[in-house]
């Protein structure tokens, strides 16, 4: 007698409560980003900007970075932050890039946005009007700063140059020293030897000639 084979109903509710989504548990994925653009490009740097629809609970962003000629791919990863930028560095410049933005949920990260294409600028570039932001951010979770500005540079100099002026006056004011000292070592080195000689003259007019029998002859007077 050929046995027959069936599923149990059991096994299938527990198949079903084994396969549920996010969804079925209490959580879904946020949606994607939107908004994507890249601003304040540079020849080795740009800023990517994005915004978030609503009702989403974002935790974090995830970056997909990618040279159009496929020799470099990069991934940044940032959580615990709302922020909605973020700065991409160490590009090459005049290349072309494409860059995608995920958001990170609590349930897991959305699909990646529509991917954004653009190209660096070479050095002999000038920058658009506007770039140069003096409110410009800085790569978060690298560590990395901004370029200096204009009033940092001219403050770093100014400090530079006060420096300068502080070592040549104390070069000036030690060398002032030392040629007094040593003035004074050679007045020293003069004084004995004129000593001497008024001693010399001194001990000479202590004494006087005594002539006898028409011979001169020299006594000392002892006092």
């Amino acid at each position: 007698m050929a046995a027959s084979h069936h599923l149990d109903p059991g096994l299938l509710l527990l198949l079903l409560a084994c396969w549920r989504t996010p969804a079925m548990v209490g959580g879904t994925v946020p949606a994607a980003p939107v908004n994507v653009s890249v601003t304040q490009l540079r020849a080795h740097s740009a800023m990517v900007t994005w915004n978030i629809p609503q009702g989403d609970t974002v935790i974090g962003y995830s970056i997909s970075q990618q040279r159009q000629d496929g020799l470099m791919q990069r991934s940044i990863r940032e959580v615990n932050t709302s922020s909605r930028w973020c700065v991409l560095w160490d590009l090459d410049e005049d290349t072309h890039y494409s860059v995608q933005v995920q958001s990170v949920g609590l349930h897991g990260d959305s699909q990646p946005s529509r991917a954004v294409h653009f190209r660096t600028l070479e050095r002999t570039d000038h920058y658009p009007a506007g770039v140069l932001d003096h409110h410009e951010p800085a790569m978060e979770g690298l560590g990395m700063t901004p370029h200096l500005q204009t009033g940092e540079l001219l403050i770093i100099t100014t400090v530079l140059l006060l420096w300068a002026a502080v070592i040549a006056l104390f070069c000036r004011q030690y060398d002032i020293i030392k040629d007094n000292d040593s003035n004074s070592t050679k007045e020293k080195a003069k004084r004995p030897l004129v000593q001497a000689s008024s001693s010399y003259y001194n001990a000479s007019a202590g004494s006087s000639p005594i002539y006898h029998n028409g011979a001169v002859r020299s006594s000392r007077v002892r006092r």
